[in-house]
């Protein structure tokens, strides 16, 4: 996954640039290698939390909001920023893997981590890493991003799981909302070859007394979760359930489509018409959970109004999704690689 040596628009890739790519990538990739055993011996919080604490737990320093998933986790995390963004509040992005370029997976406000900030910071922390000679890749990057994002001074941060939920690297945090997207088998050999298997790592992100939202699910992964969270006293919001909504349709010329989002049982001031650029059916889902979750926010006092989240979902940018780069002939890109993204696709 070491990118081309190429100028991109961060400037030129310098070689202190490729040789943090390179020592980031030298550490136990899982991203690259199969996972020998996936337990908490080889994924262990614990070196997480160490070194995260050696850093001063930047973690904490910021609102968070944490999405785990089979599918749609990138989609919902590019919509929550977007919002947070139109807000105008100063917002962090983690999310992986990349499209082109590693700093994709460190942004805030949509803005690409630097390239010399990315070498300075890993330059810091390498000696903190080597303390933990089992740190992984992502621990690593995960690190990097939380700290980058403190000491950035961003208002809220929108985290992607890497893998899972119980066991990955980022489930350190305590968000104020975490959300639960489609589920379907995928990772098998880890998670396990059951729904409600597979549910109860992804609901791993659940938090005691701390909100959840879940996408429409099969019925053995929602009871599943329903579980997790009624052991955990959070409160869950369900798509379909507590929002309903109606597709509209789609835009002549394939730019967007729209839908109607009713509350229920009481009506909302997020009621309403939306426009999405993300195509598809499924970002629906996609796009009302991360307006649930945004809902839920305010209940802890970020400042999002109807306006921002209207104008956020407009403006969302996903690539990679479903994306039309040409009309005539068509010609889309989409990176499904499981059986149900690729029926939805």
């Amino acid at each position: 996954m070491l990118e081309s040596l190429s100028p991109d628009k961060g400037g030129p890739i310098t070689l202190d640039y490729t040789a943090t790519l390179h020592y980031l990538y030298s550490l136990t990739d899982y991203e690259r290698e199969h996972i020998a055993h996936y337990d908490p011996d080889t994924l262990d919080l614990g070196r997480v939390r160490r070194t995260l604490a050696r850093l001063g737990d930047p973690q904490d320093q910021f609102p968070t909001i944490h999405i785990a998933g089979t599918k749609g986790k990138g989609s919902v995390a590019a919509i929550c920023a977007a919002v947070c963004q139109a807000a105008g509040l100063k917002t962090g992005l983690y999310t992986s893997p990349h499209l082109h370029t590693f700093r994709e997976r460190i942004q805030i406000n949509r803005q690409l981590m630097p390239h010399q900030a990315l070498v300075a910071l890993a330059d810091e922390c390498r000696p903190l890493f080597d303390q933990e000679p089992e740190l992984t890749t992502f621990e690593a990057i995960t690190a990097l991003a939380f700290t980058y994002f403190a000491r950035s001074g961003v208002d809220i941060a929108v985290i992607e799981v890497g893998l899972g939920g119980r066991l990955d690297a980022t489930n350190v945090i305590t968000p104020l909302v975490s959300v639960i997207t489609a589920l379907s088998y995928d990772h098998t050999y880890l998670l396990g070859d059951t729904l409600a298997q597979i549910a109860r790592e992804k609901g791993g992100i659940i938090k005691p007394s701390r909100p959840t939202v879940s996408e429409p699910q099969a019925p053995e992964a929602l009871d599943a979760l329903e579980q997790i969270c009624a052991e955990r006293r959070s409160p869950l919001t369900l798509v379909g359930r507590d929002w309903t909504w109606r597709r509209l349709g789609l835009a002549a010329d394939l730019s967007n489509q729209s839908f109607e989002l009713r509350h229920v049982p009481a009506p909302s001031d997020l009621d309403g018409t939306y426009t999405l650029p993300l195509l598809g059916a499924h970002q629906l889902h996609n796009a009302i959970a991360a307006i649930a979750a945004l809902d839920l926010t305010r209940q802890d006092g970020l400042p999002l109004a109807a306006q921002h989240i209207h104008r956020g979902l407009a403006q969302t940018r996903w690539p990679g999704r479903f994306e039309l780069l040409r009309r005539h002939p068509p010609l889309v890109v989409d990176c499904a690689h499981n059986p149900d993204s690729m029926s939805k696709l």
